[in-house]
């Protein structure tokens, strides 16, 4: 019996007819870069999101770069991320020159802890970046507060949540006053290759990552400030604008999945993220586990595939060593030292799901 850990081509294979008639078209046209499709996706992705603006552009780490670059920070200007998250939000800040500071998440959702966070700001904060890490939406609404009486600017790094949504039922890329979307392959809803995309209800920062992402220019030659060559391909926008179509039956078969997981995985020696938020998109099902080595080595004799998502938190990477002055980072290094990714492919039958969660439960 074969378990997939997320397998693109059964996800996608009903669409494949769709996709490559539109490939035709976009070759016999010949039009690769920006053009009609892209300005359809993001129509579609802006009114998905039930944000007034979106900005296609060439993966998760730029729109990231992007959202930054648009709020005009100087080099002393602090940033704040939660030390559990993948290295391009830090990235991000250092490649706009910006301090990067480092907060602690909590135990019980891995998303940033509050407390922490506010310990950490002072007058030179001018962004806070919220992750909403393995798909589940964080606590938006006192971040939202703190943010606009200290005048501070709220990113959502949504790279890992299109279709989630809070206990308010408010979407993901509507939580504060930037979002940034990845659409590589592996995500919920994933491109055939990079792609990115940035989301605001602000027109004035639309403008600005609208002519960053072309080189400074929104008319062509006229390059009126410094930008980047991040601009999403047509034939991804094409691919993407038929796999929003289906993204929500696909999230709903995540949540599905991961409810049967909560239902039936009773190992106390695995650890569940119970408390997390029903509307989460569940691109990850994450659980932690003491002695992670032997656990792991349990599932592949099983032939069960797993993965790590992350097992280093940002400070203990080599190339954010001396980017940071922050200290106590406890609930972080307990959830990378001891991650592990169970299976949650949308596809993923009753049959080998009760297969997994019986051998778990053994372990």
């Amino acid at each position: 019996m074969r378990i997939d850990f997320n397998n693109i081509y059964f996800q996608d294979k009903i669409l494949f007819p769709k996709i490559i008639q539109n490939l035709k078209k976009i070759i016999k046209k010949g039009n690769f870069i920006l053009g009609n499709e892209v300005e359809n996706f993001e129509k579609n992705f802006s009114k998905y999101t039930k944000t007034k603006y979106c900005v296609g552009c060439g993966n998760g780490s730029d729109a990231l770069f992007l959202a930054l670059k648009s709020l005009n920070l100087k080099k002393k200007d602090e940033v704040i991320i939660p030390d559990m998250t993948y290295i391009a939000t830090a990235t991000a800040v250092l490649n706009n020159g910006c301090k990067l500071r480092l907060a602690d998440v909590n135990l019980e959702n891995a998303s940033i802890n509050q407390k922490e966070l506010i310990k950490k700001i002072n007058k030179r904060t001018k962004a806070i970046i919220v992750v909403n890490l393995w798909g589940y939406s964080a606590n938006y609404e006192i971040l939202k507060k703190i943010c606009k009486r200290k005048k501070i600017f709220l990113i959502e790094d949504a790279a890992q949540s299109i279709g989630s949504y809070n206990e308010r039922g408010i979407n993901s890329g509507n939580l504060g006053d930037i979002a940034c979307f990845s659409f590589f392959p592996g995500k919920n809803l994933g491109a055939y290759g990079d792609g990115g995309a940035v989301v605001t209800n602000n027109k004035k920062i639309y403008k600005s990552i609208l002519q960053l992402r072309t080189h400074g220019a929104l008319k062509k030659f006229r390059h009126d400030v410094i930008g980047i060559n991040s601009r999403l391909d047509t034939i991804q926008a094409s691919i993407l604008n038929e796999k929003l179509k289906r993204i929500d039956l696909i999230n709903n078969k995540r949540r599905s999945i991961a409810e049967y997981y909560f239902k039936y995985l009773n190992n106390k020696k695995i650890y569940l993220f119970k408390k997390i938020n029903k509307g989460s998109c569940f691109h990850q099902f994450v659980v932690l586990v003491k002695n992670r080595n032997k656990f792991t080595n349990f599932l592949r004799k099983n032939k069960i595939p797993f993965g790590f998502h992350y097992p280093y938190s940002i400070h203990k990477l080599k190339a954010i060593k001396g980017h940071y002055t922050d200290k106590n980072f406890k609930n972080s290094l307990k959830i990378s030292s001891s991650c592990v990714s169970l299976p949650i492919d949308p596809n993923l039958s009753k049959r080998k799901l009760n297969y997994i969660i019986n051998k778990i439960n053994l372990f």
